[in-house]
């Protein structure tokens, strides 16, 4: 009985994953084969768009609108194939009403591509075919939202779209004339300011790549390899098994964009082994939601907002994975050390070894091999540049051959230890693989994710590119690593490995683009705000509305912002959770920071808004995530929930910090001490908090070290609150000086100024802005590259332009507007120094602990 309930629990949790990212429908075997050949057309066709043989070949070359035109088209067609429409539907069959809708709904998808060149021909005035089409398809994408991502990011988007013709009839504060069903559809559907625009091209040219090179990865066996190394690590330790689990989220979440995949992925595995040494049901599950979710934040990926985050942000993509990874990292050390203490209180105990190595012989071991890495890596790196120096144009096919050669080598280390299998974590007794062994049999894998962040990193390729090279590579490890291994396990049967490896590969594919039916859906969907937000001007509308609840306050705006983008996030998938909150929220902090002399360049504002929408999928009563690991845990779903929330306060309270400490970002970092200093205290600081959250230190903790612990964090996070009321942060200049501060200032500053004058509504505007600054050179060409021109009148310094779609339009700079003044950092002592009286503090809590603890003993 037992055992049948537990088949009935593992189907519930299969399924639910199946229903909120690939679709739950199993139809007949001709359907099946139907499906399989459009999900791997789809996969060759992205492939083939991202990769430069349509150029040098001079065939199947699509504009930008043409393929986000072809890529809905897909995703259209397979949502109404791959999801039932109600859940109490049968999924052993697809009805002929489906079968209509997705033939319609990817013709109204593909419609810009089909007839591209009459459209562009009467731009701005739609036939009534055009308005037939648009409305029809917009209908039709509302309804495959809804199969493939439930009712909330439907409701939103009738929402924007009952604003966009109702604005007559709303209340003053939200009132706009209006738009006809002509324009409308025309702006919608017909254009790339709606549901064609920025977001289903970031759909279109660089998530579908990252989710396919994810799924080919975990297909290889990856994922198995990630959550297996993270065992053998760590599974020995107190409460090993929800240390594991943080670790192997944190691997899983580079390669899967979902946190609901990346619960049901690791979870299976470590969620039983978690309740197995102690944790109750609902910490299990918290543990691999906080997990997974924070997969989501974690670069090069990020749920691909990453990528969405490029065109909104307008900085290259390599700055966004800088700017994202600090906090990332201590959000995920933070939750490493929560699941440590609530080890502690309990009194839990690790899984235990095979092997009866000592401590001292393990972590010698461990750190040798981390060292050869690094040695390897360093030697690698530097060998490269050698080539690349002296080979020219032949060092491209001299580094082929050397990482054939490493890939080759890998598999030999490979084969020479135990074959990598999934265990049971169910079985009466687990023991923890062997750790050596285990890390050495999977290292082949990590060769496709070194060629994805060295065409990323060092060869600064784009992110279509760079996925493009990595999935190439992926795709002939697939291909390969079957043969080599036999031959080399002396196995035979060369051509059954081969097969095998291409069925993998066609799996592959096949899942790559089946996980990508939701984000298809939801970006275009996502793209009926973006539209209405540029329709109607409803985000002028948005910093005006919390404007007047925060009064003008800083904080209470910064808290309105946050619990908005948490309500607009639940229920949506990462990339629409973004586009969402981005659109809406990011220029009211921008706006309304701006008048309260808040300037943070434009990344901190969107990962502020970002990692409160993703607070979504933790949170009750909607949030996913949470409801998976539940019914692996057999938990209660709400209290899976509650306790997952308490686990991610760590993440919710680092916006804030960010927002006012952009060092968090690696932004002002002038030297590798500040940058060691700044990591070391955030790590400490995120530490504390976890400690103070817990109410557990080294004893419990008592109500007013808990203060005291709460207090340290916060000048550690933000030691320049105390040292502004000490010493002024800024200099005031005359607005006459800004050319020649401008070309004085390093590379990568960015110039604090304040502007004033009418805006295009003709409202008074008095703001600063934070000018970001690239490379050294005359003033005027500084400016520029932002978009920015000024003229000089005397003592007098006028915006002159701003180039559309420029930083400094983010920025919310108009023509007209008058520089008055310059900011410039004061001479003071470095706001470093208040760590000493927090360390101080902290070191007076840890002796009393101690003292307690020593009394207990």
């Amino acid at each position: 009985m037992a055992q049948n309930k537990k088949d009935t629990k593992d189907v519930d949790v299969a399924q639910l994953a199946a229903d909120s990212d690939t679709g739950g429908r199993k139809p007949g075997p001709l359907v099946t084969k139907l499906l399989l050949g459009v999900t791997l057309a789809w996969s060759l066709f992205q492939l083939w768009i991202a990769s430069p043989l349509p150029f040098a070949v001079g065939f199947g070359v699509f504009n930008d609108t043409q393929s986000r035109a072809i890529h809905l088209a897909f995703a259209v067609f397979l949502a109404y194939m791959a999801y039932p429409a109600f859940s109490m539907s049968r999924r052993d069959r697809v009805p002929v009403l489906d079968w209509v809708f997705a033939l319609v709904g990817a013709f109204c998808a593909s419609y810009l591509f089909f007839f591209y060149r009459e459209l562009a021909d009467r731009p701005g005035q739609p036939n009534t075919q055009d308005l037939v089409v648009a409305v029809t398809g917009l209908v039709l994408l509302l309804e495959a939202t809804r199969r493939a991502l439930g009712l909330p990011m439907v409701i939103v988007a009738l929402v924007f779209l009952g604003y966009t013709f109702g604005g007559p009839y709303m209340p003053d504060l939200i009132a706009h004339k209006g738009a006809s069903l002509s324009r409308a559809m025309s702006h919608q559907w017909l254009t790339t300011e709606g549901v064609f625009g920025v977001a289903l091209g970031v759909s279109s040219g660089f998530i579908f790549l990252f989710v396919l090179f994810g799924s080919l990865l975990d297909r290889a066996g990856a994922g198995n390899y990630f959550i297996k190394s993270a065992f053998a690590l760590l599974g020995h330790m107190r409460g090993g098994p929800a240390k594991a689990a943080v670790v192997s989220s944190a691997a899983t979440g580079i390669i899967s964009g979902s946190s609901i995949a990346n619960v049901v992925t690791t979870g299976t595995f470590t969620i039983p082994l978690m309740k197995r040494v102690g944790y109750r049901g609902d910490q299990a599950g918290a543990v691999e939601v906080s997990s997974s979710v924070n997969g989501q934040i974690m670069p090069p990926v990020m749920g691909a907002a990453a990528f969405l985050m490029v065109e909104y942000v307008g900085i290259p993509y390599s700055q966004v994975i800088k700017h994202a990874f600090l906090p990332a990292l201590i959000s995920y050390i933070a939750l490493f050390y929560i699941v440590h203490l609530e080890a502690l209180k309990a009194g839990l105990t690790g899984l235990p070894r095979r092997s009866q190595a000592t401590a001292a012989q393990r972590l010698l071991s461990f750190g040798l091999t981390v060292a050869g890495f690094v040695v390897l890596a360093g030697i690698t790196y530097a060998a490269i540049g050698w080539v690349k120096g002296v080979a020219g144009a032949a060092a491209t096919p001299i580094i082929g051959i050397g990482l054939l050669a490493a890939y080759i080598g890998l598999v030999w280390v490979g084969t020479r230890q135990p074959e990598l299998t999934m265990d049971d974590p169910n079985a009466p007794v687990y023991e923890l693989p062997e750790t050596a062994p285990t890390l050495k049999s999977g290292l082949h894998y990590l060769l496709s994710v070194v060629v994805l962040i060295w065409c990323l990193m060092v060869e600064q390729l784009s992110p279509a590119l760079s996925a493009f090279w990595a999935t190439v590579f992926m795709i002939f490890v697939m291909l390969t690593q079957r043969p080599l291994v036999a031959l080399m396990r002396g196995q035979g049967a060369l051509g059954n490995a081969f097969m095998t490896g291409v069925k993998d590969l066609v799996a592959g594919l096949e899942a790559g683009a089946r996980n990508m039916i939701g984000i298809g859906v939801a970006t275009a969907a996502a793209g009926i705000i973006v539209g209405t937000v540029s329709l109607t001007g409803v985000g002028l509308v948005m910093t005006e509305v919390v404007e007047l609840l925060s009064g003008g306050n800083l904080m209470l705006m910064l808290v309105l912002v946050a619990l908005i983008s948490l309500i607009l996030g639940m229920g949506l998938p990462t990339t629409a959770n973004y586009i969402v909150v981005s659109t809406l929220m990011a220029p009211v902090v921008v706006e309304l920071g701006a008048q309260s002399g808040l300037l943070v360049p434009l990344i901190a504002v969107h990962l502020f808004v970002f990692y409160f929408g993703l607070m979504a999928d933790v949170t009750p009563p909607v949030g996913l995530a949470s409801f998976a690991a539940a019914a692996i845990a057999r938990a209660d779903p709400l209290k899976t929930g509650v306790t997952a929330f308490y686990y991610s306060m760590r993440t919710a309270i680092l916006p804030f910090l960010f927002i006012f400490n952009t060092q968090l970002l690696m932004i002002g970092i002038d030297s590798p001490w500040h940058l060691a200093l700044t990591v070391a205290s955030a790590i400490v600081a995120m530490l504390v908090f976890a400690a103070a959250t817990q109410g557990f230190f080294l004893v419990k903790t008592r109500w007013y070290e808990t203060i005291a612990l709460l207090l340290v964090t916060f000048t550690l996070f933000r030691p320049g609150f105390w040292w502004d009321m000490l010493f002024p942060p800024y200099d005031e200049r005359p607005a006459s000086e800004l050319m020649t501060l401008v070309e004085q200032a390093p590379a990568g500053e960015r110039k604090r100024i304040w502007v004033e004058g009418l805006n295009l509504n003709g409202d008074e505007v008095r703001k600063g802005v934070l000018l970001p600054l690239g490379d050294p050179g005359p003033a005027r060409e500084r400016l520029r590259k932002i978009g920015l021109t000024v003229m000089t009148l005397g003592p007098d310094v006028q915006v002159a332009a701003v180039q559309f779609g420029s930083q400094a339009e983010k920025l919310g700079l108009e023509q007209g507007f008058k520089v008055t003044a310059i900011e410039m950092p004061a001479d003071r002592p470095a706001k470093e120094w208040a760590f000493i009286p927090a360390l101080a503090l902290l070191g007076v809590v840890v002796m009393l602990q101690r003292r307690r603890r020593g009394a207990a003993a």
